[in-house]
């Protein structure tokens, strides 16, 4: 049998040492807290957005170093709003990618992992939304914790989710109003459990979010994030690639779609006319906006980094505005240089499809685009650019708009920049 105050106070040292050598990570664990539960659905540790759940026999074969990792581990499932973001994924590979996801950040923290951690270098600084289609052959792999939010958790429950709602919804504004009152600063003194009725047995599996629950603690978690990240930049105890991960999710996110028409249609009804109209419209003559044929420029990185899927779907969207702008599409695909192949044309009646001939695989260099673009005497009403933004660039903007249609976070040095994830 495990001493429950040991683990407990265990638990409040690897907190306590999170609060003043990280601070960010320590302020988003002061927001959860920590409960023992039962070992047989808890065998390590767990979180439903609510909650720290811990096995006491599990803690207690950790040092305390390695406790701050799981406790940072689950705070940050949390504040990446995991709970919310798996849509349409299978739910055991989106709970792996989670994890792969936020393991490199904790390394990178100086935080020392427990045995049987998920760590893969290749997917440092990836989103789970990038790894969830790389680890297809990883389905035999376990999560070093349990992820109780989701609703294929748990067989069943969808009638008392939405009993229970209304009381969650209630307890979140309340929850809300108190820190407001308080500063929203929580006491690093705060109980370390909540133990339920039984305390010495623990708590039970709690029922997963419904998904008014998941939209509410989504946007509790964001603030607490916010908030977190600017105690610890005020510190000057925040950097790396957690910064740049922070900072991405926090930027203000439109689908990538409805930007990339928006921008479209823009280029696509820019000229005016003062054509005389019917005469049924009077004697006056007033501009207007007409739509003529555009000049689009589409250029794809064949590098290796973009997937044939992600290709098809992005030509897809350009194929389905260019029927609504009436635009002529010169199609550039390129890693290194272009091939011998290329450039492809579609008239506006031409379905705009990947050409069987397609190839790449090389290194990324987007310079032959705009060399092959200035070498032809073009002037595009618009290029778009899709790439994971990672080789070399012009050092010159060209004198045409360019839109950089991003998997990834890297950055451009010009041009507007779209978040393809």
């Amino acid at each position: 049998m495990t001493d429950l105050d040991a683990t407990e106070l265990k638990l409040a040292a690897a907190r306590t040492r999170l609060i003043l050598d990280k601070p960010f990570l320590g302020a988003l664990v002061l927001r959860l807290p920590m409960a023992a539960a039962k070992a047989d659905w808890c065998p390590t540790t767990a979180t439903d957005a609510r909650k720290f759940y811990y096995n006491a026999e599990y803690i207690d074969q950790l040092s305390v170093e390695q406790t701050q990792f799981m406790l940072a581990h689950e705070a940050l499932h949390c504040a990446l709003s995991h709970f919310a973001r798996r849509q349409h994924r299978i739910n055991h590979r989106w709970d792996l990618a989670c994890d792969f996801a936020i393991n490199p950040l904790l390394l990178e923290e100086g935080l020392k992992p427990p045995p049987n951690a998920q760590i893969m270098d290749q997917y440092k600084g990836m989103t789970a939304e990038e790894i969830y289609p790389l680890i297809e052959n990883k389905e035999d792999m376990d999560t070093l914790d349990k992820h109780v939010y989701d609703k294929e958790n748990e067989a069943g429950g969808g009638q008392q989710r939405d009993q229970k709602e209304s009381e969650f919804n209630k307890k979140t504004r309340q929850e809300d109003t108190e820190d407001q009152n308080k500063g929203d600063q929580p006491s690093a003194s705060a109980d370390i459990s909540e133990q339920g009725q039984d305390a010495g047995d623990g708590e039970h599996q709690p029922p997963p979010l419904s998904n008014a629950e998941q939209e509410t603690l989504a946007i509790q978690w964001q603030q607490r994030m916010a908030g977190a990240a600017q105690q610890a930049m005020q510190a000057g105890k925040m950097g790396g690639s957690l910064a740049r991960m922070i900072d991405h999710l926090l930027q203000p996110q439109l689908p990538w779609r409805m930007l990339l028409a928006r921008y479209m249609t823009t280029v696509a009804r820019n000229d005016f006319s003062y054509m005389r109209p019917s005469r049924r419209e009077g004697d006056a003559i007033l501009p207007s906006l007409r739509s003529s044929q555009i000049e689009l420029v589409v250029a794809l990185d064949t590098s290796g980094s973009i997937k044939n899927v992600e290709i098809a779907g992005f030509l897809a969207e350009i194929n389905s505005l260019k029927g609504q702008m009436r635009a002529k599409i010169t199609l550039i695909p390129c890693d290194a240089k272009i091939p011998e192949a290329a450039p492809w044309i579609y008239e506006p009646w031409e379905e705009f499809v990947i050409p069987d001939s397609l190839s790449g695989g090389g290194g990324t260099d987007f310079r032959p685009v705009f060399e092959w673009v200035d070498s032809e005497h073009l002037q595009p009403a618009l290029l778009v650019y899709f790439t994971d933004a990672q080789g070399s660039f012009p050092e010159l903007e060209p004198n045409f708009p360019v839109i950089w249609l991003v998997k990834g976070k890297s950055p451009v040095p010009w041009g507007q920049r779209i978040q393809l994830n």
